[in-house]
């Protein structure tokens, strides 16, 4: 597996977390990491993923770690409120998102600001775990295309697979054994230069947010060898709601779906 040296200073933060994280990681799960040298060394750019489990942020910082990255998140707010896991997360450069709410525009900002200063922005743009009940990508919210539309960086879509098998959506037991594979793979930068140069517009955005989508689902249907549905799948259309379990009063579903990617190269 190739890997990139890491080129920023860690900070105490970051050096726990690695310290702490990386291990357990690396003993509960196997990795194919796949493209991962197409994220940009150095200078700002956002990597967008697809969200299909609540331990993705652990393993996608783990792929954007092991490719020369200190990963830095639009964290829920929630998570900023115990006084010492707000610290800490603060250490680590994470930014906290009041998510549907007019406050989000402070974390926009940061964002911005942090792009601006050279870091590396995981964003999921799904805004949650996707509610397709197959775990497709589905239609994905304006955020990252914002950003990307506000800075001009360089948008790195990364589509991953895995991560459903060792915590199902909106569960809370792991699955450890038999110990499960994980696959993640960057693509090409997502173009949009085209929109950089019109004007500001709903519409605009609109079509950054696709493009990404699109680049997204691509590489998820790759890694997982199926065909992605025609249609995204919108929960506002099915009236599923946008946060939180959207299955409160019961189990989360399993998807009808349980490849298992036999692909083995990673380079």
């Amino acid at each position: 597996m190739r890997v990139r040296k890491l080129q920023q200073k860690r900070g105490w933060a970051m050096t726990v977390a690695a310290s702490i994280l990386k291990p357990t990681l690396l003993s509960a799960t196997s990795r194919t990491w796949i493209d991962g040298e197409k994220i940009p060394a150095t200078g700002g750019c956002i990597v967008v993923i697809n969200h299909i489990s609540h331990v993705d942020p652990l393993l996608s910082a783990h792929f954007v770690y092991d490719h020369g990255r200190l990963p830095r998140y639009l964290a829920k707010s929630g998570l900023f409120t115990n006084k010492y896991l707000g610290a800490f997360l603060t250490a680590a450069g994470q930014i906290p998102v009041e998510r549907l709410s007019r406050n989000a525009v402070g974390a926009y900002d940061a964002a911005v600001k942090a792009i601006g200063e050279g870091e590396c922005i995981i964003v999921y743009p799904e805004g949650t775990l996707t509610r397709d009940p197959d775990l497709w990508p589905m239609k994905g919210k304006t955020g990252a295309a914002r950003l990307a539309l506000a800075t001009g960086c360089p948008v790195i879509p990364v589509g991953q697979w895995g991560a459903h098998e060792v915590l199902p959506p909106y569960t809370k037991r792991p699955h450890l054994v038999p110990r499960k594979n994980i696959v993640m793979k960057a693509g090409d930068p997502v173009p949009l230069d085209d929109l950089l140069a019109l004007p500001s517009s709903a519409e605009r955005t609109a079509r950054a947010t696709d493009r990404i989508m699109d680049a997204i689902t691509a590489i998820v249907a790759d890694i997982r060898h199926e065909t992605a549905p025609e249609q995204r799948y919108d929960p506002r259309r099915t009236g599923v709601r946008e946060i939180g379990n959207p299955h409160p009063t019961a189990r989360h579903a399993a998807p009808r779906t349980h490849h298992k990617t036999k692909r083995k190269h990673s380079r």
